[in-house]
């Protein structure tokens, strides 16, 4: 391989984790504003199997625009290798982490080398290696953009309100559905840093990891259905999202509020009669908020859980890993 070629995973057509090829192309040169990372770690996350398989998932009035051939992945962390000339926050040999480019495709995280907008990254917290780091950004991110502060005035695609977090506190009850996912257990952290009560929602087998993460109260959806079980909560992030989510209504008491993670089916009506509010929003790429993120994942007050990782050349496996789903936290590429 050239000195001036790397290993990559890309598409050339869409379909199951077989289409994914682990390649020679060439090392990207950062443009203004851009630093070149060398990876050690990118994270996986659901647009990736959307690209993957061509998005027919969402909407078509909300679908990036790419180009195949593509390289998929958002999430990395690595060291800086290289900065544009008008880079003045970062420097070489600096290690950092970040959500790229999101909410287009653009990302090319699933590489040795990706060129990177610097206003995306921040400082890889020093107390966490850099797989772990990998799994935060775009989990991360959703959880403190829906949750804590938007930080944005981006429109969202699937409403036409702004989402507003609503504020947490110890007065405050949360219901998190999906909580032991990679939003989802960021997600019950944040909300107990804020001192909310939080009730956790997933199988079973994920119970003593939710409850040492925190959960005040843990519900088995496998065995007991939570809209039957919980009422007057003032907020429910529901993380997966789906037909599905609209029975999660009347758990919350009048005034409060649904996040659905993933865009759901709800009723005008049922929702006015019920006195509640439906809002999300599509996480966006933020160094600033990374930042402050990188502050809490050093002082141990949120941690990310690793589910399983693979070499960046199994990426087909780590794939057909998260299509058995059950994930507890994140799953993670390794780049050597």
């Amino acid at each position: 391989m050239s000195t001036h070629a790397m290993r990559a995973i890309r598409l050339h057509e869409h379909g199951g984790p077989g289409v994914l090829r682990y390649e020679e192309v060439e090392v990207p040169r950062p443009g203004p504003g851009e630093v070149l990372v060398r990876v050690h770690a990118a994270g996986i996350n659901p647009p990736d199997w959307y690209l993957r398989d061509g998005m027919s998932n969402l909407p078509p009035e909300t679908r990036p625009k790419f180009e195949l051939p593509v390289i998929p992945g958002t999430d990395v962390s690595g060291v800086v290798e290289a900065v544009a000339e008008d880079v003045e926050a970062f420097s070489v040999g600096d290690e950092v982490f970040g959500l790229l480019r999101f909410p287009s495709f653009d990302g090319h995280a699933y590489a040795e080398y990706v060129a990177a907008p610097a206003a995306d990254l921040a400082l890889k917290p020093a107390g966490i290696d850099h797989v772990h780091a990998a799994g935060v950004p775009m989990a991360g991110l959703t959880a403190w953009q829906f949750l804590i502060e938007l930080g944005h005035d981006h429109p969202s695609p699937f409403q036409a309100a702004t989402h507003r977090p609503v504020p947490l506190d110890a007065g405050v009850r949360v219901l998190v559905n999906g909580a032991a996912g990679g939003v989802g257990h960021l997600a019950l952290q944040l909300a107990k840093w804020k001192g909310a009560h939080v009730i956790a929602v997933a199988s079973g087998a994920h119970e003593a990891f939710l409850r040492g993460l925190g959960a005040d109260e843990f519900i088995d959806y496998t065995k007991n259905r939570p809209e039957e079980l919980v009422r007057d909560v003032d907020l429910v992030l529901d993380t997966v999202g789906g037909p599905d989510s609209k029975r999660f209504l009347r758990t919350l008491k009048r005034g409060g509020s649904q996040f659905p993670v993933f865009f759901g089916d709800f009723d005008e009506e049922e929702t006015a009669e019920l006195g509640v509010t439906v809002t999300a929003t599509q996480v966006r790429s933020s160094g600033v908020q990374l930042a402050e993120l990188g502050r809490l994942l050093d002082a141990g007050t949120v941690r990310v859980a690793i589910d399983s990782t693979f070499a960046l050349a199994d990426a087909r496996a780590a794939h057909e890993r998260a299509a058995r789903g059950h994930i507890q936290g994140k799953i993670v590429l390794t780049v050597a």
